[in-house]
């Protein structure tokens, strides 16, 4: 019974604090949010602009307004760059694609060959001399 009069009496004092103190955690999270639009003003400094240099920026480069040279060969390099990388890649693949159509061919042309002398071989008797051999000339 003492444990409950014990623990009555704790949560008494500490809703009693709570509901006295409120300033004192208002200006905990005041300080806080103080600070944070600080920190806050500090990031938008950063990202944005002022709305003076943003239309000068914009008058300068219009929708219409020609790039400067700088810009156009930076970007013509950049199309060099990836037309070479895209040839290089597709010589590559076209280079890959011959050598298996090769490979192909020579395996075929070796199993066909294999199977016309083991022909030759089950069909000769043995009393002729192989095919180009017994060729009678004219």
């Amino acid at each position: 019974m003492a444990w409950r009069q014990l623990f009555l009496l704790s949560c008494l004092s500490a809703v009693l604090l709570l509901s006295i103190l409120p300033e004192g955690t208002a200006v905990a999270v005041g300080t806080r949010r103080l600070a944070a639009q600080e920190v806050q003003e500090g990031v938008e400094g950063k990202i944005f602009m002022q709305e003076s240099d943003a239309l000068n920026f914009l008058k300068k480069r219009g929708r219409r307004s020609l790039k400067p040279r700088e810009e156009v060969n930076a970007e013509n390099r950049q199309k060099l760059q990836a037309d070479e990388l895209r040839r290089e890649h597709l010589e590559e693949q076209r280079n890959e694609s011959e050598n298996f159509a090769e490979e192909q061919n020579d395996e075929q042309e070796e199993r066909s060959r294999e199977a016309i002398e083991q022909w030759r071989e089950w069909h000769s008797d043995g009393l002729y001399p192989p095919y180009l051999y017994n060729r009678h000339h004219v």
